[in-house]
């Protein structure tokens, strides 16, 4: 047993569970999808993807949660997380892991992406590779395209070290000059892309756009000599600080967005073998410690090769498309989408079934003149959204329109406060969110008069109202006018949009004031069952296990017997395995083609199992600090639906990985299964349904009865 497993189970003792650190387990997370950029058996441009992936995904969460550890240093705070470390021993930790993963995404760039593009003859060249006519080119573009955009800026006396944005990538310059060294910095502008194609007879030859800069430099600097150079990049604190009681809180948001470009150093990237005297002259200009350098043996910023493996004339070099099934099985034949609901509920599967569904209900009831009404919530949408454009259209046409746009989504402020602005300017009302709380519950609600009355019709979801990541997040929606569905609805946007108190909801688990005590409930009654020796268990497909209580809660069912499956695609603080704490659970994460996104909460319920499926991860803040949103599945057919997609991913041998108990995730083992790749199945599931849906169609009703004698 090793020390690890043995302090999980002193600390058991002391009537304290088992925790992984969240922070560390996000990084396990990352290394999974480093593992799919090494994955031989992926296309080496979706290989390229996954790569470029890692590195926005560091960045985000080094500008969030390493920032926010950081600050918590800073300020003196000493409270131990749950798995016992204390802020600084949790920032030591991920600067040590994170160097180790750094070094690993390199490596495999160097020793395992480079070497298989130019098995397909794509190369990337540096200037010491290329011949006279290759370097001609490059020098030319330099001469025409870049030379008149850039801006060398010189550090001296009389001009102060510049302001260099977040994750902007630069060039700094130390020239000698009669008095002693001068310095430079030169920003590799970003409206330009990172890397230039050469033509070649030979294959297709690719030079960074730095790597042209830096062989030009002589053309910026003139009057100096040039002694050394380097790349170096800044990661910088981007986490709003938001007033929310401000008089105006869209204003309070663009004060907040413009200081994060502002914000402090976390992370500064430099180049491998720097120059000793600018590795100096950057350290104390950008007055960062040793601790936040890393040094980088390859090009800065990786995210560029996500642009590069969309490259064109690469068809074969990617996964093939997943082509959405449109019109999905459930909508095919119906020209009246309100028809097709008022039959039965309806289920889509994005991005294996089109989003076009939800996007067609919104148009429709936009354009129908039996429509009163229409309220929805907007956490995230595209820059050209066609639901947004639907509403305006909806008001325009006299509709009462209502959109809560969260102003407050991470990273989407400004994207979220243009599109609230054209809303609003539509005629729309539109509320900025709840004082202290995200909303972040995926809700439409279209109310039509019809010759019995006012009826509500509910699109309700597990991802956001947004048609490109649609295309490649799993989601689930579901369509309803069940009567008891509406009149929740009704009455959450009464919450939402004014000051009616929180109602007691028929079908519908709200958060923050209900949803925790729901789902406590719900494996409590597990627990029961088990311990009555009534049937039990739980299934769970979350993107992220971080709640104490309820992890607590799970390790009281395991003890309790219950048999427990977490899929979790990130976070996990739960530890599966442990005897006597949580060896009756298992914990796989499933990491694809596809982002997995879709939240779904199975309770076998002593023989008659439930499920339900909506928009919250098992964190505190879904929890404790949004509105979020969780429903029952009560179609009989719909139930079994989402019952099969949880036995297909529990089996997917292609795409996940399980959890051991020292925290650590392994391939499924294959040996004595058939392979399945869960996400290939959907797929191949959603355009199974709609051909047999076809055929049905296409059937006669009625055919005559032959003659016995014939």
């Amino acid at each position: 047993m090793s020390d690890k497993i043995k302090k999980l189970k002193e600390k058991d003792k002391e009537n304290s569970y088992p925790f992984n650190n969240r922070e560390l387990s996000w990084m396990d997370f990352n290394y999974r999808v480093l593992e799919e950029a090494h994955e031989k058996e992926n296309p080496i441009l979706e290989r390229v993807k996954f790569l470029a992936i890692t590195a926005s995904n560091l960045d985000e969460f080094f500008m969030v949660r390493v920032a926010g550890l950081m600050d918590q240093v800073h300020s003196g705070y000493k409270k131990k997380d749950p798995s016992g470390l204390t802020p600084a021993e949790q920032l030591e930790k991920l600067i040590e892991k994170t160097h180790i993963f750094m070094d690993k995404q390199y490596s495999c760039l160097s020793r395992s992406i480079i070497p298989a593009l130019k098995k397909h003859k794509l190369f990337f060249l540096k200037y010491e590779d290329m011949d006279d006519k290759l370097k001609e080119k490059c020098d030319s573009y330099f001469d025409n395209v870049l030379f008149p955009v850039l801006t060398p800026l010189a550090v001296d006396t009389s001009r102060p070290f510049p302001f260099l944005a977040n994750k902007t990538l630069n060039i700094a310059v130390r020239l000698a000059k009669d008095s002693g060294d001068a310095f430079a910095v030169v920003q590799v502008p970003s409206i330009i892309p990172r890397f230039f194609e050469v033509s070649s007879e030979n294959g297709r030859y690719f030079v960074m756009l730095e790597d042209i800069i830096k062989n030009n430099l002589n053309k910026l600097f003139q009057l100096y000599t040039i002694e050394a150079y380097a790349d170096f990049r800044l990661t910088r604190d981007s986490d709003l600080d938001i007033d929310e009681e401000a008089e105006d809180l869209m204003v309070a948001i663009e004060k907040s967005i413009k200081k994060r470009q502002r914000g402090e150093p976390v992370r500064v990237e430099i180049a491998q073998k720097c120059d000793q005297a600018l590795r100096e002259f950057l350290v104390d200009m950008l007055k960062v410690n040793e601790s936040e350098i890393y040094e980088i043996p390859g090009p800065l910023d990786l995210t560029f090769l996500s642009k590069f493996g969309s490259i064109k004339g690469c068809d074969d070099l990617r996964f093939e498309p997943i082509k959405p099934v449109t019109p999905p099985a459930d909508f095919y034949g119906y020209d009246d989408v309100f028809e097709a609901i008022r039959e039965k509920d309806r289920l889509v599967h994005h991005p294996f079934e089109s989003f076009d569904s939800v996007i067609r209900f919104v148009q429709a009831a936009a354009e129908d003149e039996d429509v009163l009404a229409i309220k929805q919530t907007l956490y995230r949408v595209s820059g050209n959204s066609p639901i947004v454009a639907a509403l305006i259209r909806a008001a325009e046409n006299g509709k009462q329109v209502t959109v809560l746009v969260e102003l407050k989504a991470r990273f989407d402020e400004e994207n979220n406060i243009v599109w609230a602005k054209k809303l609003e300017k539509a005629g729309c009302h539109v509320i900025y969110g709840l004082q202290g709380l995200k909303t972040h519950c995926k809700i439409l609600l279209v109310v039509r008069r019809e010759e019995d009355g006012i009826r509500r019709y509910l699109h309700l979801g597990t991802g956001n109202y947004n048609d490109i990541t649609a295309r490649f997040y799993t989601d689930i929606g579901m369509f309803t006018c069940r009567e008891s569905f509406g009149r929740d609805a009704s009455s959450l946007f009464n919450v939402i949009t004014g000051y009616s108190a929180p109602p007691e909801y028929l079908k519908m688990n709200v958060a923050p004031l209900g949803l925790r005590t729901f789902f406590e409930s719900m494996v409590q009654r597990e627990i029961a069952n088990a311990k009555n020796d009534l049937p039990s268990g739980i299934i769970i497909k979350v993107n992220s296990m971080v709640d104490p209580d309820l992890i607590s809660l799970l390790y009281d069912a395991s003890r309790a017997g219950v048999k427990i499956t977490l899929i979790v695609r990130g976070i996990c603080c739960l530890i599966p395995g442990i005897e006597g704490v949580s060896e009756n659970i298992t914990v796989i994460s499933i990491v694809g083609q596809l982002l997995e996104h879709s939240r779904i909460f199975k309770f076998e319920n002593g023989g008659e199992p439930v499920v339900y499926i909506g928009s919250a991860d098992w964190m505190q803040r879904n929890l404790d600090k949004r509105v979020e949103l969780v429903f029952p599945v009560e179609d009989e057919d719909l139930k079994k639906r989402v019952f099969g997609m949880l036995d297909i991913m529990m089996n997917d041998t292609i795409n996940a990985r399980v959890q051991k108990s020292d925290m650590t995730y392994v391939m499924i083992d294959k040996r004595g299964k058939q392979p399945l790749n869960s996400q290939l199945e959907f797929y191949r599931l959603a355009k199974e349904a709609l051909e047999e849906v076809k055929n049905d169609r296409q059937q006669p009703m009625f055919v005559p009865k032959e003659s016995e004698n014939n």
